[in-house]
Order: C-alpha cells, then structure tokens, then sequence
C-alpha cells in the first residue's frame, strides 16, 4: 500500500518524495550512499523525517565484523519530524518533533518478567527500517517506524529541547541501565575507565548517583572536555597508572566500583585492579564475542564481581526522557562533528577511528554542509 493512500488529511502526499538518500551496509566495512525507495507505512505506523542520528559503536560493530547480513541501514539514536501517520494513528500528527527507540519488550516474556529486556525475542527484532531487513534505518532521509514502537517507543519532543539533544535519550537510557545495575551507593568511589562520549554520561550518572569519580582516558584532550562537564578528578592514563591513582586515592584500598567504557579486553584487568575486594567491575563496551583475559581469584578469593549491561531498559524510559529532554544534562556539548547525509560514510570511517578531539559524531540528512 502506498505512503500517499494512508496518510491523514492534514498533509499532502506529494510534499513526500517517492526515494530517497541513505547510507547502505552492503558487506564488510563496505558502505554506500544510495538512492532507495521511501519506505511504505501500515495502518498503524508513522515515517519520521530524520533531522539527527548519533553514530553508535554497536553500528560501527556490525559494519566492521559482518555479524548481520546485507543490505542493511543501520541508526537507531534518531531524532525527527514526523512526515506522515497511518490511518490508525491517533497519538501523532505530521510535524511533531519525536525521537524513538528501535527496540521494546514484550513486557510478558520469562526474560521481561526477570527484567533481563535486552534478551526478550520481541526486544531483539528492531521496530524502525529505512529499508531492507529492519536495522535502525536513521542513516537515510526518512525512516518508517512500526505499530508497537509507535505505541510504546515513540516521545515527542517539548518546546525548547532541540532535536539534537533529543537524539541522546536512547543512549543515556542505555548508560543509566549500566549505572542501575552497578548498584552505586552514595559516597562510593568509582572509577570510569574512558572519557568518549559514553564514558562521560556514565561518569555524569554516577556522579549523580552519589560516587566520587575518578576519570581516565589516554588522551588529555578527552579529559579537557570531561572537564568542562564538572568532572574534574582525573587521570591521564598516557603519564599516570590508573590503578595506582585510584589506590591513592582511597586509602590503598581500590575503588569501590570502576566501569569500563572503551572496548578494550586488555583493560578488564586494569577494571578488576583498580576495585577493592568485594567490588564490581561493570563492563559496558564488550560487544563483540572475543576471549579474555583475567584474573579468576579475583573474583572467588578476592570476591570482586563482574557486571555486564547491554542496550536499554524500558523500566528506564521515563526516566532517560526525563532526564535528556529537561536538559539535567548539556549533551549537545558531546557532538564534535555533525555531516550531512551525502557524507555519511566520511562520518562513519571518522567515527570508527576517533581522534582525540573526536567525540559525538552525528548525521544530519537535513544538513548540507558539515557545521
């Protein structure tokens, strides 16, 4: 069924092209700027007009291993105006600014009920597609965002948060989750391994939590901007031992938690050093199915825990929207660079090899230029 058969009254159908740019995953570390069809929405969907699209380290996994199948568009920290509603919808009209999550639970699941989401089936397949198998679809002009997202996963955005800040709410969900599960007590030390763009929201949350962070990261350029962001207790792991700067600072003891925000495996043993016995060790950049190596009589003599989190809560959702949309935090301040949709796979090949003063890297298809 065509776009222009199921839109409501209050917009023209011919205001919406019939293709469209995106940025195409065609294999291995092969991607392309493509004209495509804008997709079709059902009776109970809405296509979003993309204005932003954070680039994430999960879409620069998949790109670089070939772990998903091609053709693909991934993106899924999007940020939009919305072009047109099935007839269905009632909660949306065309021109409400939104952000939406790609991912939502069944909510009735073995894994929902023991609120483990990210590992609920429902949660795995992915609600929003510019095309293809459903990805994310943010790296292209539109993207059609399915029945229960649009139910569920879809927030409009209030007056005064711009789109760009709105773009956050999902990996701020994904951050606050790691916090959650880490269990931060107040007055707690807790070091945060890596200053990029999630390495200082996690480190903002834990402060918010109550802890005294301690901040590393090889590049001082990284630590200049955590700095700027009030987290002033750091160190420049290039000059300095982390391990020894954190034992310094808690009386030889160790920190009472560390979180490891950098996908480095060699860094889990800097992560377990640096905790007191009977502490934790969240690991939030682990993605990719690779062997390790560490100590195992630090977690059975010593009784150090390791924590793993991955991807959103839903519990979380009120609380990241809340958090992102009534500016607790200024995280349009994390994005260094913002490209152009006909420039996308600049953006990606920048993203996947940060530089120092490389941090939040987005994708503007309503852009032109490079700001």
């Amino acid at each position: 069924m065509a776009i222009a058969q199921q839109l409501t009254s209050n917009l023209i159908p011919d205001t919406i092209p019939s293709t469209m740019l995106a940025a195409v995953y065609r294999g291995v570390n092969d991607v392309r700027l493509e004209t495509v069809p804008v997709p079709e929405i059902g009776s109970g969907e809405i296509l979003v007009k993309v204005q932003t699209c954070g680039i994430c380290g999960t879409d620069l996994k998949k790109i670089a291993t070939g772990s998903h199948s091609a053709p693909r568009i991934f993106g899924h920290e999007t940020s939009g105006t919305v072009a047109a509603v099935g007839r269905n919808v009632t909660n949306f009209t065309p021109g409400d600014r939104v952000m939406v999550f790609h991912h939502i639970p069944c909510g009735e699941c073995y894994y929902c009920r023991y609120k483990t989401f990210a590992q609920c089936e429902t949660y795995k397949k992915v609600g929003c597609t510019a095309g293809f198998e459903p990805s994310g679809g943010g790296f292209a002009e539109y993207v059609r965002v399915m029945d229960w997202i649009v139910r569920k996963g879809t927030v409009r955005i209030p007056e005064g948060t711009s789109l760009e800040q709105a773009s956050f709410v999902e990996p701020v969900n994904t951050c606050l989750k790691g916090i959650e599960r880490l269990a931060i007590q107040p007055d707690e030390t807790v070091l945060v391994i890596g200053q990029g763009p999630i390495g200082i929201i996690l480190s903002l949350l834990a402060k918010r939590a109550g802890a005294r962070v301690i901040t590393s990261d090889l590049h001082e350029q990284r630590l200049t901007i955590s700095k700027a962001f009030g987290l002033n207790n750091s160190v420049d792991a290039s000059h300095q031992e982390p391990v020894k700067f954190a034992r310094e600072q808690t009386e030889n003891r160790g920190v009472d938690a560390s979180i490891l925000a950098v996908g480095n495996n060699s860094l889990i043993r800097t992560a377990m050093d640096a905790v007191r016995p009977g502490g934790r060790v969240l690991l939030f950049a682990q993605t990719q199915h690779t062997e390790a190596v560490f100590d195992p009589a630090a977690v059975c003599m010593d009784e150090k825990t390791l924590i793993g989190s991955y991807s959103a809560s839903i519990n979380l959702q009120g609380e990241s929207v809340r958090l992102v949309m009534h500016g607790e935090m200024d995280l349009e301040k994390l994005i260094s660079h913002r490209f152009p949709l006909e420039r996308a796979v600049e953006a990606l090949n920048l993203a996947a090899h940060p530089q120092p003063d490389s941090m939040k890297i987005v994708i503007q298809p309503s852009q032109k230029g490079q700001q």
